[in-house]
């Protein structure tokens, strides 16, 4: 038979992450610092508004845009927090998850051969759809040395006549790094120099530290020029519920409804019930989760610090980025070896692009008990390993 699968899809890497989750999958007893997934259960109030939209009937599809109450909760939300208002009838789209929302973005505004800047290190999927819709992605590298945070300048010396768009996560996933306002606006001055679109991936906006974030958006010129992406699944552990939304434009909006139309018809109706809750009577709960992240987020780094794994402090989402080029391993080998020996599962910094190379991601959604596990399973591989004397003890 003939070879039937794409060229395309031939040619992309598979996911850095999976690997490690499925070698975890056949092990016993693995403390796993690796999904960047929230451990707590979606708040009561939240699982009742789903529960009691399926009890009243609501199984079937809701407009395409998503249900026109959630449409008006997400503006309502949008403009309370960052002073900002879009329209819920026009500028607002809700998707599954923050996933679909990237890729109708990046659909809609790609013609093959353009290209798209990927500020990294950054989630293992952005360069992957900017290929996936005939794009061509332009990493951004970014270094510890400026914690992990894309200037004006890294960016001007990256464009050509072929650039499109900007694409970039603040709070960043893997390196937890959030962009300040000033760097910010030298983003915004490179967008309007060049006559460039920005898409802003703000799904971790309410999981900051000893900051403030800043929406894109809300910058003097940018609400015109930026598709803002955000969702429930972080900030109010709703991960499994699958609702994202995307806010722009009208043109813009209606570019990336047209493909939604054909790609998904609707977001699950019980779930956007269950955000209509989350986003409206859903405060107490994020900030219950963000200070509880917040001393998580203290003892890890502490934690990895101490063992001589060098860890800026992270100031957003829920993860922190240690250095191991100490041990002489790259960070492939590290985490396979950890995870072998130690049963510890964290995930190369590799996996998200050439400058996280010579770092992991250790994600802190897991309990401080399983934190704590970790640290001491990871400081046993140390010593072992020569790479730390006996005498180091984690508190």
């Amino acid at each position: 038979m003939r070879q039937f699968i794409s060229q395309s899809v031939q040619n992309l890497r598979p996911s850095g992450i999976r690997r490690y989750f499925d070698i975890a999958a056949t092990m016993d007893d693995v403390v796993t610092l690796g999904i960047g997934e929230p451990d707590f259960v979606t708040p009561d109030h939240i699982i009742e508004a789903g529960i009691a939209s399926l009890r009243a009937g609501q199984t079937g599809y809701t407009n395409n845009s998503g249900d026109i109450r959630l449409r008006h909760a997400i503006s309502d939300y949008i403009a309370r927090l960052y002073n900002i208002y879009y329209d819920p009838e026009d500028q607002i789209l809700v998707t599954v998850g923050v996933s679909e929302a990237l890729w109708l973005a990046l659909k809609a505004i790609t013609d093959p051969g353009d290209e798209i800047l990927v500020v990294e290190p950054c989630f293992v999927a952005n360069a992957a759809m900017v290929e996936m819709v005939g794009g061509v992605p332009v990493m951004v590298k970014t270094t510890v040395e400026n914690d992990f945070q894309v200037t004006g300048a890294d960016l001007e010396a990256h464009i050509t006549p072929k650039t499109k768009a900007i694409l970039m996560s603040y709070p960043n996933n893997p390196t937890g790094a959030i962009l300040t306002k000033e760097l910010m606006l030298e983003v915004a001055h490179i967008a309007e120099k060049y006559d460039l679109l920005v898409i802003s991936d703000e799904i971790y906006e309410r999981l900051v530290y000893d900051t403030q974030h800043t929406c894109f958006a809300s910058l003097p010129n940018m609400y015109e020029r930026t598709i803002l992406l955000s969702g429930v699944s972080k900030s109010f552990a709703m991960t499994g519920w699958r609702i994202g939304y995307a806010s722009a434009s009208a043109p813009l909006m209606n570019a990336m409804r047209k493909l939604h139309q054909y790609l998904i018809m609707s977001a699950p109706t019980m779930s956007q019930m269950a955000a209509i809750e989350a986003l409206t009577n859903g405060e107490d709960d994020v900030e219950h989760m963000r200070q509880e992240y917040d001393k998580r987020r203290r003892l890890i780094v502490d934690g990895f610090n101490r063992l001589g794994l060098p860890t800026f402090e992270p100031r957003g989402a829920f993860y922190c980025f240690p250095n191991i080029t100490s041990t002489g391993m790259s960070d492939e080998e590290f985490c396979e070896v950890l995870l072998r020996e130690e049963h510890v599962a964290v995930i190369p910094g590799s996996a998200f692009g050439e400058s996280g190379s010579g770092f992991i991601r250790a994600s802190y959604t897991s309990s401080e008990d399983n934190i704590r596990k970790a640290l001491n399973r990871i400081e046993h591989f140390m010593v072992k390993h020569g790479f730390l004397t006996p005498d180091v003890v984690l508190a």
